[in-house]
């Protein structure tokens, strides 16, 4: 007895969800749960975690912060780059913060990018006892960004300059502004109908605190720094333990691994694993 086409599709719909079931929710994944297993292969599939003395202490894969319990870096260890991950390097929120090179103005309770990096770079540039100073960067931290409003909107002679950034009483980074006095920001006040105008300003076009060192990973979980941002770190490590800087410069050298196939990226160094040699050396 031929049966009616509608039943014949609803069978042939069934035998493939039973046959999809048991071939992708069950066999593939048994498959792929005993590959890990294979030797060699447990430690990558559990993660690849780092223990010591018994404890894990991290993954080779997700970078992590060297901080005390108040959030301040321990002076004694190498600094991670920053972290856009949720409360940072959270493999479960990994993300970027999807600000751009627009985000320049701050906003009522998210500084912008350039303001997030100029502060970052002054912190950084007093740790490490350098010239924290980089381009669009007032001296205080914050984006050197103008509001400006001129006499025929977009052209004609400036009437009024805001430093949007610099929120009342903050002295402006400049005085003034194609001859007109820079004023500081009211935070109740809207200076949208300006021109947004960021200023350069004197600082060097190769600021001495690396990108890296300012910027966050597009997964926020990125467990390498470059070599110029650990060698930045190198004299700080080597005072507050004790080593010779060329031992400790050593050190990341051995920790410092290669382009990809040999042109891909730029050398990083490993954060966690030189730490982790640090420790073992004292």
């Amino acid at each position: 007895m031929r049966l009616p086409s509608w039943i014949s599709q609803h069978l042939a719909a069934l035998r493939a969800l039973l046959f999809l079931t048991v071939a992708l929710g069950l066999a593939y994944p048994l498959v792929l749960v005993g590959a890990g297993m294979m030797p060699g292969f447990g430690g990558k599939a559990e993660g690849s975690l780092i223990t010591r003395d018994g404890t894990v202490i991290g993954s080779a894969l997700i970078g992590q912060h060297f901080t005390d319990a108040d959030g301040n870096p321990l002076p004694r260890y190498f600094q991670s780059r920053p972290s856009a991950g949720g409360d940072g390097y959270d493999p479960l929120a990994t993300g970027a913060s999807n600000l751009g090179p627009e985000s320049v103005v701050d906003g009522p309770d998210t500084p912008s990018l350039l303001t997030q990096v100029c502060m970052r770079s002054l912190a950084i540039g007093a740790r490490e006892g350098v010239d924290g100073g980089r381009p669009y960067c007032t001296p205080d931290g914050v984006g050197a960004v103008l509001s400006v409003f001129r006499a025929d909107g977009l052209t004609g002679a400036v009437t009024r300059a805001v430093s949007v950034n610099q929120a009342c009483p903050a002295t402006p980074f400049l005085t003034t502004f194609e001859g007109t006095a820079v004023e500081c920001a009211n935070p109740r006040e809207d200076y949208s109908g300006g021109v947004v105008t960021p200023v350069r300003g004197t600082a060097p076009d190769s600021p001495a605190v690396p990108a890296d060192a300012v910027t966050a990973s597009g997964s926020g979980l990125d467990p390498h720094i470059s070599v110029a941002y650990a060698r930045l770190q190198a004299p700080r490590v080597a005072r507050e333990r004790g080593l010779p800087e060329a031992d400790v410069t050593a050190l990341i050298a051995a920790h410092t691994t290669g382009r990809a196939l040999g042109f891909i990226g730029e050398p990083a160094v490993d954060v966690l694993a030189l730490n982790l040699a640090l420790d073992a050396r004292a």
